[in-house]
């Protein structure tokens, strides 16, 4: 089995290089079995979930900042980065298990990502029915904010003619 040196991503020995970080460097063969490879990313309480489930079986664990998410903290005001869960080569197979056992990954190896909400797929529009589309959203908008602003001045001068 070999690993990327920079990702931690395990791969066949057949693979030259990591597909995943395009590392320039050739893969190295995992000789150590507590060699650190990747589990899965996650982030806020999910990650906190997996690393639970890692610690409560006896299996050693760290995460890392992934690189392209990397903004801080206090800046954000709450640690939603996501992270690289890494685990000892000798006890990957187990960790999978586990993942797949809390439902943190599908039996096919996809990542369950539970953060997102399903995207909507949307037809493709022709530029003429996409510029009518825009030009009646535009004028009932235009209607809408008259009603209010009508509407606001009409109970205005109800409620001041009670006092009258």
């Amino acid at each position: 089995m070999k690993f990327c040196n920079k990702c931690k991503r395990t791969y066949d020995d057949s693979q030259q290089q990591c597909t995943n970080c395009k590392n320039k460097r050739p893969l190295t063969e995992i000789t150590d079995e507590n060699t650190p490879v990747y589990l899965i990313s996650a982030d806020g309480f999910e990650r906190e979930r997996i690393q639970s489930a890692l610690t409560e079986n006896g299996i050693p664990n760290d995460s890392v900042i992934r690189e392209e998410d990397v903004a801080p903290e206090i800046i954000k005001g709450y640690s939603s980065s996501w992270r690289d869960i890494l685990v000892p080569y000798a006890a990957y197979s187990k960790a999978y298990d586990i993942c797949i056992g809390i439902g943190a990954i599908k039996p096919e190896g996809e990542v369950k990502v539970l953060d997102e909400e399903p995207q909507e797929e949307f037809e493709d529009m022709p530029p003429a029915k996409r510029a009518t589309v825009k030009v009646i959203s535009a004028i009932l908008f235009i209607v809408l904010a008259a009603l209010v602003i009508f509407g606001t001045d009409a109970l205005t001068g109800f409620i001041k003619g009670l006092f009258q």
